[in-house]
């Protein structure tokens, strides 16, 4: 069973930058490809960047294209998501994910996809 801890979130202010850190447990990058999304308050979660980390593929949702970052390091075993430019509309709970899917269902980022999930990480963008 994979197991999912994030951390490195917090408050900035709107332009600035955060990195956020998902280490990942009991993980077979050969089988798993792995996702970031958020959830603001009111609204629901929604994906923003995936990767799939035996091969480097990434995929990235409209609205963050240009200023995020997904990455892995596989000996730290430990996903990232580089955050640059950031707006008040960024503000959420930020999840990592993973999936044992294929890399096309994986790039749709839908919740059903993705059978493990971390307890979050609060950023916060101040105008």
């Amino acid at each position: 069973q994979v197991q999912l801890v994030e951390s490195g979130g917090g408050s900035v202010q709107a332009g600035g930058s955060l990195r956020l850190s998902c280490a990942v447990s009991r993980f077979t990058y050969t089988t798993y490809c792995m996702a970031w999304f958020r959830q603001a308050p009111g609204k629901e979660r929604e994906g923003v960047a995936a990767i799939l980390p035996r091969d480097g593929s990434t995929y990235y949702v409209d609205f963050v294209k240009g200023r995020f970052t997904i990455s892995h390091d596989n000996a730290k075993n430990t996903l990232y998501l580089q955050m640059d430019s950031l707006k008040p509309e960024d503000t959420a709970m930020y999840y990592c994910a993973a999936s044992a899917a294929s890399w096309f269902f994986c790039r749709l980022m839908r919740l059903s996809q993705y059978s493990t999930w971390g307890q979050g990480t609060q950023v916060t963008v101040s105008s």
